[in-house]
């Protein structure tokens, strides 16, 4: 399944970029201008540069993950809390349908978790020391509870391929606007003058922020939806508690982990990658009166 959504998502971008490019007749003037881009090359190439690294990230997630959060495997541990904690997990991921997540623990004085993984089935559930300190065991288990629910909703393997897209766009376009100005205001007529790549990183500069927006637009999305797993699997009030405790702050997470958190920073809403936590209480709460 993940392979034909990879496929389809693939065949979804050359498609798009081909009804935008005959809707608006770029290629039609492109050969009138005389100007020799090869769009379906281009798009090509444009396709494993966005892809490629994405799916680097995805494939590394777990060991960055691990090695940026100091993070410590616990599934042999003889602390009881430690085995209350896996045992947790193992239940949520039974009512879940998925297997067993490695799950482990990261010190950080602030409350946090995230899941990571490749694969639904090779996942990794960590929460942070400062989580079980400041937390009831009910409002942990909803936390745990959100973090099966990303996991099983593939929501890791989903903002890749999102990634994936938006890359490439933003490189495709980068370089055909580079090559536009290039060639019809530099009037290079032979390969690529310095106007190109001058222009095409600052296009993809701009590009690239734009699509940090759609991005995190999606992101935020995955967050109802984990919130939504997190009430089935402990509890709709255990959930609201959770978020509730959550407003206290958290612990940050390393450059690249952020978006895997239970909650975000304080970035401008169009590029944070979680809803305000009260937004999401709202909507817990109007679920459970509905």
């Amino acid at each position: 399944m993940r392979i034909l959504l990879f496929l389809l998502t693939n065949l979804a971008v050359v498609l798009v970029v081909s009804v935008v490019f005959s809707v608006f007749g770029i290629g039609g003037v492109l050969d009138e201008q005389g100007i020799d881009l090869d769009l379906q090359g281009l798009m090509a190439y444009s396709a494993v540069i966005g892809f490629t690294g994405s799916f680097i990230s995805l494939a590394m997630s777990k060991f960055m993950a691990k090695r940026s959060t100091r993070c410590q495997n616990i599934e042999d541990s003889r602390d009881p809390e430690a085995q209350w904690i896996v045992s947790r997990v193992r239940a949520h991921s039974e009512a879940a349908g998925i297997s067993m997540p490695e799950v482990c623990i990261f010190p950080a004085s602030g409350p946090n978790a995230f899941a990571t993984g490749m694969r639904r089935n090779a996942a990794l559930v960590a929460v942070s020391s400062g989580l079980l300190e400041s937390m009831s065991r009910n409002e942990v288990d909803a936390v745990i509870g959100h973090e099966i629910a990303h996991i099983a909703n593939g929501d890791m393997i989903t903002l890749t391929l999102i990634q994936g897209v938006v890359n490439t766009f933003v490189v495709f376009f980068s370089r055909v606007i580079g090559h536009l100005v290039d060639r019809l205001i530099f009037k290079t007529e032979r390969g690529h003058g310095p106007g190109y790549w001058i222009v095409s990183i600052l296009a993809q500069i701009l590009l690239g922020v734009l699509a940090s927006i759609i991005v995190a637009w999606f992101s935020r999305r995955r967050e109802f939806r984990a919130d939504t797993g997190g009430a089935l699997y402990a509890g709709s009030e255990n959930m609201i508690a959770a978020l509730e405790r959550l407003k206290g702050g958290t612990a940050e997470l390393p450059d690249g982990m952020a978006a895997f958190g239970i909650a975000g920073g304080g970035m401008a809403a169009l590029f944070s990658t979680h809803p305000p936590l009260d937004e999401r209480i709202a909507a817990l709460r109007a679920q459970r009166t509905g």
